[in-house]
């Protein structure tokens, strides 16, 4: 099983990034192929090649991050009927804050990917330019990701 993490991470802080990593770290351990790869750096004619598509980003205006949807808008229509996939954010806890997650799993769902889980939000706290993930958020990605590997394993 080949799953690819793409993530968006547009902070000094890099805490999507870390989720990211999390993600990847645990997957690894429980004998998943991973590669991760920010936006930027993904060639989109390769996704295809991956059984499992994991993508996340920070909620910005209450949506998804831009380059976050510049590669989901990227991505060719119905190519990916039967692939498994998964979503995820980084933002602040807040009624109104939007989601990225929901946004990016809906998106991934038009695709024709197949959810395996309920979308993963990884809270941040602090002020602009000194944000961090907030206690037990980053545990909570790794259980989540534990889930995920159970998943693409069966």
């Amino acid at each position: 099983m080949k799953v690819l993490i793409v993530y968006d991470s547009v902070s000094v802080m890099k805490l999507t990034a870390s989720v990211a990593e999390a993600l990847g770290q645990v997957l690894r351990e429980n004998g998943v192929e991973v590669d991760s790869l920010s936006v930027g750096d993904v060639d989109v004619a390769r996704v295809k090649d991956y059984d499992c598509v994991i993508v996340g980003g920070p909620t910005m205006a209450f949506r998804m991050s831009s380059g976050a949807a510049q590669f989901l808008n990227r991505l060719p229509e119905k190519e990916f009927s039967g692939k498994l996939a998964a979503a995820f954010d980084t933002q602040l806890q807040s009624r109104m804050s939007g989601s990225a997650a929901k946004g990016i799993d809906g998106r991934l769902k038009k695709l024709g990917f197949k959810m395996i889980a309920a979308p993963l939000v990884a809270y941040v706290e602090g002020k602009m330019n000194q944000m961090r993930l907030k206690e037990g958020e980053l545990e909570k990605a790794k259980n989540w990701a534990l889930e995920i590997a159970k998943t693409v394993s069966k």
